[in-house]
């Protein structure tokens, strides 16, 4: 029996290019492609991507169940709400019981990020973490962070785990990290990651720093990103055995760079177009920490979260499924002018 398949998000960034790219990717028969929407206007929009609209506030967890049930959807991408573990598990209880009425394996994708394995989530290695250490699992539920909000992410990581497993669904836990490049959804154009360090930039008249070493943090362009989705959507559909549940961890991630590199490609393109003073990065002070605080709408103490940090957490998992990365990690630092131009566009016409 086929599956039908649920996208949530689809006015994001990741979520809207996933749904953009979904009817060019020649991915095996599947029934019914449904998207999440919340308004007639998001309605109409993902009908030209092919997709059915699936009205429903993603609150109402009845109804919202109710809708899986009755269309029978085997397959969710969750692409919203990475920090709460609030919807999730309706949605996996709602494809358990639709596995148990057509006796298809259902599958739930929860969209987290590359920062829940990072030292800010209290997880310090010097040496690569792999997505398929048969650990991470543990090794996520032991960490403890310096931040009450990275407990909270981590949880609702080890909350997806365990309700999948608990109703015998296949859980993934997918982890973008810097994710780059134009969106080509309805919605939202631009990341999240390198937007921050641009406002944070452009308030300071400066690019800074916010780490005494110079750290590594994975990176993936956005079409990788969405074609780590769509290989896992192709090996479901055609029934591949791969990793879930506390083995279903996906970075999507080409490689890594270091943060340092990153503020230096960046700096260069805003200093072209005079939103610094000039291309130098220097080393964030107190009183610049509040500043870019001030432009990210958080505390001082949070901007290092933001903009830095280490993360070992490195790509196999994707390439076992048959996934492979296009752009070479120090592509986004050659990227980096027109990353800002996008950026900054976008933010002049915020």
């Amino acid at each position: 029996m086929s599956h039908n398949i649920l996208v949530t998000g689809a006015s994001g960034y990741l979520g809207g290019t996933l749904l953009a790219r979904w009817e060019k990717s020649s991915l095996p028969p599947y029934g019914h492609l449904y998207a999440l929407v919340r308004s007639d206007e998001q309605a109409q929009a993902v009908k030209k991507y092919g997709a059915e609209p699936l009205q429903c506030d993603i609150h109402d967890h009845e109804n919202l169940k109710k809708a899986i049930i009755d269309k029978e959807i085997s397959i969710v991408f969750f692409l919203i709400d990475s920090f709460t573990d609030q919807h999730q598990p309706p949605i996996i209880e709602a494809l358990a019981e639709v596995k148990a009425k057509t006796g298809n394996e259902v599958h739930f994708v929860h969209t987290g990020g590359a920062k829940h394995f990072s030292r800010h989530a209290g997880i310090h290695r010097d040496e690569p973490l792999l997505d398929t250490d048969p650990e991470i699992y543990d090794i996520l539920k032991t960490s403890v962070s310096p931040h009450d909000y990275f407990q909270q992410t981590t949880r609702t990581n080890i909350s997806v785990i365990d309700v999948c497993q608990k109703h015998g669904v296949r859980g993934y836990i997918f982890a973008p990290c810097i994710v780059y490049g134009r969106g080509e959804g309805f919605g939202n154009q631009v990341s999240i990651q390198d937007v921050a360090i641009v406002k944070a930039a452009v308030k300071a008249r400066r690019v800074y720093k916010v780490d005494t070493d110079n750290p590594t943090w994975p990176v993936c362009h956005l079409i990788d990103n969405t074609n780590l989705y769509l290989q896992m959507a192709r090996n479901m559909l055609l029934s591949r055995d791969m990793g879930y549940n506390k083995n279903g961890f996906y970075l999507a991630a080409s490689g890594s760079v270091y943060w340092n590199d990153l503020y230096a490609s960046m700096a260069v393109a805003l200093a072209k177009r005079n939103r610094v003073d000039d291309a130098t990065v220097a080393q964030a002070d107190d009183a610049a920490l509040v500043t870019m605080g001030e432009a990210l709408g958080v505390p001082a103490s949070l901007v290092p979260v933001m903009l830095g940090g280490k993360c070992m957490f490195t790509a196999v998992n994707g390439n076992q499924i048959g996934w492979k990365a296009q752009y070479p990690p120090k592509h986004i630092l050659e990227a980096a002018d027109e990353e800002v131009e996008l950026i900054l566009g976008s933010l002049d016409e915020k």
